[in-house]
């Protein structure tokens, strides 16, 4: 029996990671391969693959759409891909990888360029085109911004929950409870997360050197104070820059500093960071800070003077950026500019972030719900996905869409940007609130008109599922379907 490891990993370690080792699994076992995933997600690394496992691969899948470490894979035949396409053809990656050449040997690696002969043709198109396809998609300053936003959520989720926990106990934060509430989520959590997205996104552009200027980088941009403006900073928009100034001025010192081989040592630890630390501390302070916080205090002032038909196509804008690319740059770029304002506590900010989170919930929902209208237009591993997307919705996983649009791209896409639009535009509207940046069903209790937030989710997943009904054809001759 051959015996194949991997490894999945997606630059948020939610769905995708898991998606793919289940999608490797379920192919494994139906071509009777013996099969162990390790999955290094938002929890950690789990399912750790140990030296005995290893050992006794005769392949290793790579499956990631982040830096993995390949150096205890050497000898052994590696595959590496992206995550996606082993959600999408996991068994073709798995006949692939038995077919590689040895990794680490005469320099061989696991390009899909340099497969050998025994792979099939037709596959090896598929993957080239595959992985040019995820370069163009991804190009490296997408990864680095995801390795911050990747250590970075946790801290938002947690701290925003704790922020709306706090209001919900008392809404001048006067008991107690309310305040150790608001000290652990607003004073600590929302307080690191700016410079932890900095710094991880500095760390995957120039590895650890890129840390420390990364963490200082970011923390000067929060402080309002030296800008001169009343509690406003540069934000999130600040640290995302000063992620991307400390890892490429660390980057570049790090190769133009040549020393002797014997005062190599005191590069590191003394040369590299006192140099990047004040580069981009003086950069922050005098250069980059000032403008940016401006910036970010115009558009939270144009934001709380909105009127409603503004509010209302900001919705519908925002709305369709979290389906177009289901947890993917755009969904991004919509989900942390409302993660971003939730810090401010405006009821505007709020209303953003309720829209944001109804609008990501949406798609999922709405092709669940498809699947349970219509079995018929659905395959058999769609109609179980329904399921699964039924929870990832209720959830604010946005991702539980993936496998249906992967396979129908053209029908499903245009649906559920319909229906999250109009969930977005009907949210603000509603003037709902949401005080925590995720949490799904799980935060509705402290929500400001929940009522009438259902009604836009509702009416949201409605126009998803029966636009997705009316443009999908038919699946015929299909196992497990009805006759």
């Amino acid at each position: 029996m051959k015996r194949i490891v991997a490894v999945t990993a997606c630059p948020t370690g939610i769905a995708h990671t898991y998606m793919a080792q289940e999608a490797l699994q379920q192919a494994a076992k139906q071509m009777g391969f013996d099969i162990k995933v390790e999955t290094q997600g938002a929890a950690g690394v789990e399912n750790r693959l140990t030296d005995e496992d290893i050992a006794a691969a005769d392949a290793v899948i790579i499956a990631a759409d982040k830096k993995v470490d390949l150096d205890r894979f050497a000898g052994k035949r590696l595959l590496e891909t992206s995550v996606s396409s082993a959600i999408k053809d996991a068994k073709g990656l798995i006949e692939a990888s038995l077919a590689q050449p040895v990794f680490g040997a005469g320099g061989a690696g696991s390009n899909a360029a340099q497969f050998a002969g025994q792979a099939s043709a037709d596959y090896l198109a598929r993957v080239q085109q595959g992985k040019a396809e995820k370069k163009a998609q991804m190009p490296a300053v997408y990864r680095h911004l995801m390795n911050g936003v990747s250590h970075m959520l946790p801290l938002v989720v947690a701290g925003g929950i704790f922020i709306a926990l706090s209001f919900a106990i008392d809404i001048e934060n006067k008991a107690p409870l309310a305040q150790a509430f608001m000290n652990i989520g607003g004073g600590s959590a929302f307080a690191l997360f700016v410079p932890i997205l900095s710094a991880y996104i500095a760390m995957s552009i120039a590895d650890r050197p890129g840390l420390a200027p990364g963490l200082v980088g970011g923390w000067i941009g929060t402080q309002g104070a030296m800008y001169g403006h009343q509690g406003a900073s540069a934000g999130y928009l600040g640290g995302i820059l000063a992620g991307f100034l400390a890892g490429y001025v660390t980057k570049w010192l790090r190769d133009a500093i040549r020393l002797p081989r014997t005062l190599e040592g005191i590069k590191p630890v003394l040369l590299l960071p006192v140099l990047s630390v004040g580069i981009v501390g003086l950069l922050m302070i005098y250069v980059i800070g000032r403008p940016v916080a401006w910036l970010m205090q115009a558009m939270t002032n144009g934001l709380a003077h909105m009127g409603a038909t503004g509010s209302a196509g900001l919705g519908l804008l925002l709305g369709a950026m979290m389906a177009f690319d289901m947890g993917g740059p755009v969904n991004k770029v919509a989900y942390f500019f409302a993660a971003g304002l939730v810090a401010t506590h405006t009821p505007v900010a709020e209303t953003i972030m309720a829209a944001v989170m109804g609008a990501g919930m949406t798609p999922p929902l709405g092709l669940a719900l498809a699947t349970f209208l219509n079995g018929r237009k659905f395959y058999r591993e769609e109609r179980d996905a329904g399921k699964a997307a039924l929870i990832l919705g209720l959830c604010f996983i946005t991702e539980g869409a993936i496998p249906f649009a992967s396979n129908d791209p053209l029908r499903v896409i245009p649906s559920i940007i319909a229906g999250s639009a109009v969930t977005g535009a009907l949210t603000m509207l509603f003037h709902s609130t949401l005080p925590a940046p995720h949490g799904g069903v799980f935060v509705f209790p402290l929500m400001g008109n929940l009522g009438l937030y259902c009604v836009a989710i509702v009416i949201g997943t409605v126009i998803t599922a029966l636009l997705t009904l009316a443009l999908k054809r038919r699946v015929d001759n299909v196992e497990g379907q009805e006759a």
